[in-house]
């Protein structure tokens, strides 16, 4: 089964906080911003996006994405992103990192009526039918050390009883992923401008978990959804997984492009191979993602993505991450091993 969340249909915006510049990720994200960094020919956000409006169904309103200063290009990027699936594409700016109700709050202009918010780091898999006359629904998920992440805990009925960012003792095991959903997003603007306005902060940041909690204090009922599988991108190896499960479960992700050049050469599905790329007397994948107008040639690939326009020659690799026009050229060598020897480069 595809990512995905299964929406039942209504008018809506969809927000995405992505101004942080990623870097656990470096130096994958010093030119780019980790949303855009691509899995499988398609970046973060990109897949982020389409899932959701694909997923819902209908026409979305409005595509609102918070960033940093990532330039011009990039914001004509995420524009063209959101007409290309039918939407208004609207940027807003976060010149200070001061956390998730801050960020959100960046966007406050377009928070009203029915909002999902969803944090440009996140990929994940899931069956659940939004039912929209929920006040609030979170997507959460069951993981071995909750403390690096804002977490709820439930009563019998499965609604939230309390929110807490980042426990230091054990609270609850089911971490909130950064997906959300509001009936009624001038009730989180609210309370989120609260915060910012009394300086109420967390760890030395305004966390969405202070406000989450004041409107539950309110009386606004959030419902939850455990999902299937949830991929955090946030560092190189946690995106060498996610492009690993996206192309063993994405339908579109394990292609190969008709124009590849193929020269005694073996690949190893699944793999994604975008347009105009060359590959001779090498082995490719399984698990391998490479961007248009790339060479490969005397190499033996496995579990790693190569960005365009890159250039590698007489390399043996795995769990690699190469950025865009890259030239990775190892020297040939020519070896007269005895018996039992053991040689390691």
């Amino acid at each position: 089964m595809p990512f995905w969340l299964k929406i039942r249909k209504k008018f809506m915006k969809i927000i995405i906080p992505m101004a942080g510049r990623g870097t656990r990720l470096r130096p994958h994200t010093l030119t780019v911003p980790k949303p855009l960094v691509e899995i499988a020919g398609k970046s973060i956000v990109r897949r982020l996006v389409e899932d959701l409006v694909e997923a819902y169904g209908d026409s979305i309103e409005e595509v609102a994405f918070i960033i940093g200063d990532f330039g011009e290009k990039v914001e004509k990027e995420l524009i063209a992103l959101a007409e290309s699936l039918g939407a208004k594409g609207s940027v807003y700016h976060q010149t200070e990192k001061l956390g998730t109700a801050h960020a959100i709050l960046c966007a406050k202009e377009s928070l009203s009526g029915n909002v999902i918010v969803a944090f440009a780091d996140t990929l994940f898999k899931s069956d659940f039918s939004l039912d929209t006359e929920q006040e609030s629904v979170l997507w959460v998920q069951q993981i071995e050390d909750p403390s690096a992440y804002g977490v709820v805990t439930l009563d019998k009925g499965g609604y939230i009883t309390e929110f807490v960012e980042k426990p230091t003792t054990f609270v609850s095991d089911l971490a909130i992923i950064g997906i959300y959903y509001f009936k009624d997003a001038n009730m989180l603007k609210n309370e989120l401008q609260y915060l910012i306005d009394n300086d109420i902060m967390d760890k030395g940041e305004y966390q969405i978990t202070n406000a989450l909690e004041n409107m539950r204090q309110k009386g606004v009922k959030f419902r939850t959804h455990q999902i299937q599988e949830w991929l955090d991108c946030g560092n190189k190896n946690a995106v060498l997984y996610a492009n690993e499960r996206v192309l063993e479960t994405k339908n579109n992700a394990a292609t190969i492009a008709s124009n590849l050049v193929l020269e005694n050469s073996t690949i190893v599905a699944p793999c994604f191979i975008d347009q105009d790329v060359v590959i001779k007397n090498s082995v490719i994948g399984p698990h391998v993602s490479i961007s248009k107008n790339s060479i490969i040639e005397n190499s033996i690939i496995s579990k790693s993505i190569i960005q365009d326009h890159s250039t590698i020659s007489n390399v043996v690799t795995e769990n690699s991450m190469l950025g865009s026009h890259t030239e990775y050229i190892a020297k040939k060598s020519e070896l007269s091993l005895s018996d039992f020897s053991k040689f390691h480069q």
